[in-house]
Order: structure tokens, then sequence, then C-alpha cells
């Protein structure tokens, strides 16, 4: 069996490295294709977890449109895929290269299997294009790993055949359980050169499109004036690399003396740094998986999510990105809410995912 592993961003590699020795280390054959679509991000977490690209197609370049990017990408993936027959085709999640990868391996009559499928919000503009990818990824997909239940059953209403979707859980939390298990004294190291072993802090991440501007703004002036009035509280925040972001974050906390604004960090960096930190605030999807298993409150940064197990299991509160909410929320987490939240059960798997997945691909290849 030969299978083909094709994804572009930091947070596919995450999910994807658990996958891919999994498959590796029971003797199957897999190529790994990188689109490149986060490029230094892409390339930490492929070092962590010891995997080398087969193919690299460097497809991104600054300001690019997602039609340009769709485009360069079906015609080199077009030729790998023609090259390399493949038995099947994984892609990930519901990026720009997932949904692309299971296009060209359709174009190419190859079976795709989604990892992380069935997710929706219901609403196809947010989050864009996330929400459009992952349901045109379903059509083309001939097996769906569903992380959940609720995955399942969305599936299940759009139609999709029940022999196909299978509970594999979320393969995050397999990635999540082996640095814990392998990098514990890394960890403390890493959040000491940060300066932050001893500190009690919020963990903020902002970077979805929907955010852009306006909802960014007036979300980080209320987390400041919050922290203002909570002197034993400081503001920690990865940013990312986009210029857009960037700018807004800079507006809006330059003059604001509790905050340590860290550049992009390598994923051990990010597991560490969130490890350590009190509650987190975030629009990013992975984020409301891991932080479960960490026993991290999550205030969820948007007005909709692929992932309402989290909110329905209590580990997370979806908030928006409005003043007032997020106040409220905040002033919330200073009583009950937080002891409720961060006991809460996680939703999202046990860490055998990618056995799962391997053990259906075996089965039905055979």
């Amino acid at each position: 069996m030969k299978v083909g592993l094709i994804f572009g961003t930091r947070p596919e590699a995450i999910k994807v490295a658990p996958v891919y020795h999994e498959l590796k280390n029971n003797k199957i054959d897999v190529k790994v294709i990188v689109t490149g679509q986060h490029k230094e991000m892409l390339y930490q977490v492929l070092n962590l977890f010891e995997i080398v690209p087969d193919y690299d197609l460097k497809i991104m370049k600054e300001g690019q449109l997602l039609s340009e990017l769709t485009g360069k990408l079906l015609m080199k993936l077009d030729v790998i895929i023609k090259k390399e027959k493949f038995d099947y085709i994984l892609v990930q999640g519901d990026t720009t290269s997932a949904f692309v990868g299971a296009l060209a391996g359709f174009y190419n009559q190859i079976p795709i299997g989604h990892i992380e499928a069935g997710l929706r919000t219901g609403n196809i503009y947010s989050p864009f294009p996330e929400e459009a990818n992952r349901k045109l990824i379903s059509n083309l997909a001939d097996i769906h790993f569903a992380p959940t239940k609720l995955n399942m059953v969305n599936l299940l209403k759009e139609n999709y055949s029940e022999e196909k979707i299978i509970k594999s859980g979320n393969t995050v939390i397999d990635a999540l359980y082996w640095i814990k298990e392998n990098k514990s004294v890394d960890l403390q190291k890493i959040r000491e050169k940060y300066n932050v072993s001893n500190k009690k802090y919020i963990l903020i991440t902002m970077h979805r499109r929907e955010n852009w501007g306006i909802p960014m703004e007036e979300s980080l002036t209320a987390v400041k004036d919050y922290l203002k009035k909570n002197k034993d509280l400081y503001l920690v925040f990865p940013m990312h690399l986009n210029p857009l972001v960037r700018k807004v974050i800079h507006k809006v906390l330059d003059d604001f003396d509790k905050k340590i604004l860290l550049e992009p960090l390598q994923y051990l960096e990010f597991i560490a740094i969130m490890d350590g930190a009190y509650y987190i605030m975030t629009d990013s999807g992975g984020i409301q998986e891991e932080a479960p298993s960490l026993g991290k409150p999550t205030l969820v940064l948007r007005d909709t999510t692929e992932r309402p197990e989290a909110i329905k299991a209590g580990t997370a509160k979806l908030i928006g990105t409005k003043y007032k909410n997020i106040m409220k929320y905040m002033k919330l987490l200073e009583g009950n809410l937080y002891y409720q939240m961060s006991k809460s059960n996680n939703p999202y798997g046990d860490g055998k995912s990618s056995v799962r997945i391997r053990k259906y691909l075996e089965e039905r290849y055979e």
C-alpha cells in the first residue's frame, strides 16, 4: 500500500505527524508532500517530529490570492500524483492545501481519506475560507475520519455513507501526549527562557481572516483594559507573521506594560507556554482541542465554532470579539467558572487516533 500525505501549514503538520509515524512504523510506504503554505513555522514542526518531506512545493509568496494559490497547487500536485500512483491520499482539516490536495487526488481517481472530517459551523463564510474547504473536501472524500460523535452526526445529516465514516478521535491529542511524555524537562526550560515561569498570565492568539482589523482591535482593547485593573495578571501573545495582524497588535498594545509579545513559537515552545498559562483566549481551532488536555479554560474569540464539543463539555466558551462580552467573561473567570472549566473532560480523544486510521486503511486495502 502506498499513501500520499499532503499538507502545508503548521497545524496540519502537527496533526499528521502521528499518522505519518504510525504508517511508517508499520512498514507502509508513505510519501510526504508539503505545499509550504506556512514556510518557517512548518519546518519547525517537521524537525521536531523528525519528518523529511519527499516533496516541497514552496508555493507561498507575499500577498498571494486564494485563487492564485489554488491554481498553482493543483498543477504541481497533479504532476506528483501521476508519478507516484498512490493507493490513498490523506489530507487533514480545512486549509487550501487540504482542499486542493483532495481535488487533485479526485481528478486522478485516487481514494481520499479526510482526517478531521465533519467539522461544521453552518456559515460558509465563517471561518473563511475554511468552512467551504471542509465541505468541499467531504464531497470528494472516500473515507471520513471524524474526531467526535458530533462530527459523525454532521456527516450523516449530509447523507454521507455511514460505513465510510470512522470515529477516530483527534490526532492532535496523539501529538500532545507524545510531547508531554517525552519533553517535560524541555517544557520547563522554555518557560524560563521566555521569563514566564514565575508569572500568572493569560495566553492569547488571534490571526483568523475574519478577525482582521476592528474585531481584533476591539478584543485586544478589552483585554488591555481588564488587565490594567488586575495587577497580578500578564498577557502573553505569540504574534502571527501576517503584517495586518501585527499592525493591530502594536497599535493597541505598544503602550501597555504588562505584556510579553513573542515571535512565532515552535510547536514545542507553544505547548510549554500553553501548559503554563492561567487560561487561554484564542480564535484558533486547534487550541480549542489541545487546551482540555492541559486543563486550561478557553475563551474563543469567534462568533461561530466548528468545535462545539468543547463548548458542550464546558472546557471553552464562545464569546465573540465585542468589548462588552470579553470583559464579562474575563470577570466571570475570577470565580467558580474557572474551576468548572479547568476540571471538564476532554471530548477530543484518547491519543490512539493514528492507530485507528492506520488499521482502517489496512483493512480496507486488503
